[in-house]
């Protein structure tokens, strides 16, 4: 059953200043413990009972008790309010360093290829975080399903997010097996797909994704046709593995199995470039310490690759 936690305006107000007041049986230690002039706690306790609708505390010139009303307001206010402050805790430490749960919604196909290790690391670095990652297809939105932040290729990023690279651009590969490579003949231009068995992806808003490539350096996009349809990349290798036909897929994606011989990529002077894998989020202003210490993480992990390459090309 769904709770109604609508709460009537102003219903707080007062009840820090009750409960000081009843734990003291003075307005004027109550006032000193919280900072205020008795006269403005004496006011916010009036305000409070008017609110209610029944006097809470006896008063005289020597003391102050608590009417039968205000034991029972007492009774159920003290422990909800100690439960608020204790929340407010909660949410404060959360607020102040890396600790919590981390909910990160990820393509299938870039867990093995890149999140292992850098899980791994963050997760050694972090011991106080937990990381969920849900492996998902489909283009969620993050704020509303609870996750913290997203990874995606680049051109399926929204414009008002906050995007932090994860990898330098790659190319879009076309790759086959060499059993059906040897079967059909390898395509030595783009016009060859024509005759070629391909295996597509169906995009997230249901439309059937054409093959991008580079002609003379100018973008170009072929429509083909082929016996499957997938709904993610890893569906479109295990076919291409199958011998099923060609696919093209992100570069990364696909060099353990062109490495391992199961893979045979074509039409390698027309392949163009993706953006790259990013980490995207909503906001700069609503970076909770958890997400920050990932983001972090991560841009220290790509530096160090990124260096790596630079050194590795200069030798």
């Amino acid at each position: 059953m769904k709770q109604n936690f609508t709460v009537r305006q102003g219903a707080l107000d007062g009840v820090e200043a009750f409960l000081s007041v009843a734990q003291h049986r003075s307005f004027r230690k109550a006032a000193a413990e919280l900072g205020v002039t008795p006269s403005a706690m004496s006011q916010a306790v009036r305000a409070l009972e008017e609110r209610v609708g029944a006097v809470l505390f006896i008063r005289t010139t020597r003391s102050v008790g608590l009417t039968e009303a205000g034991e029972r307001f007492l009774s159920r206010a003290k422990p909800a309010f100690e439960e608020l402050v204790a929340a407010s805790e909660v949410a404060r430490d959360l607020g102040q360093r890396p600790a919590g749960l981390l909910r990160l919604t990820v393509p299938p196909a870039v867990v093995p290829i890149l999140l292992e290790s850098l899980i791994a690391s963050f997760c050694q670095a972090f011991p106080e975080i937990e990381v969920e990652v849900a492996a998902n297809e489909e283009l969620v939105d993050i704020a509303t399903e609870g996750f913290d932040a997203g990874i995606r290729l680049g051109q399926f990023i929204a414009a008002d997010m906050v995007a932090v690279r994860l990898t330098p651009p790659f190319p879009l590969v076309v790759v086959g097996s060499p059993e059906y490579l040897h079967r059909r003949g390898r395509p030595e231009r783009i016009d060859d797909l024509r005759q070629h068995a391909c295996i597509r992806i169906r995009r997230s808003d249901g439309s059937i994704a054409p093959w991008s490539f580079l002609s003379a350096q100018k973008p170009i996009e072929a429509v083909v046709s082929g016996p499957l349809i997938a709904h993610d990349f890893p569906t479109m290798l295990g076919a291409a593995v199958e011998h099923m036909g060609l696919a093209q897929v992100p570069e990364p994606m696909a060099s353990g199995l062109v490495k391992a011989g199961k893979l045979v990529r074509v039409l390698e002077a027309f392949a163009p470039l993706a953006p790259g894998v990013f980490l995207y989020y909503p906001s700069r202003h609503q970076v909770m310490p958890k997400l920050r210490a990932f983001i972090d993480h991560v841009k220290s992990r790509t530096d160090v690759t990124e260096n790596s390459r630079s050194a590795a090309k200069m030798r």
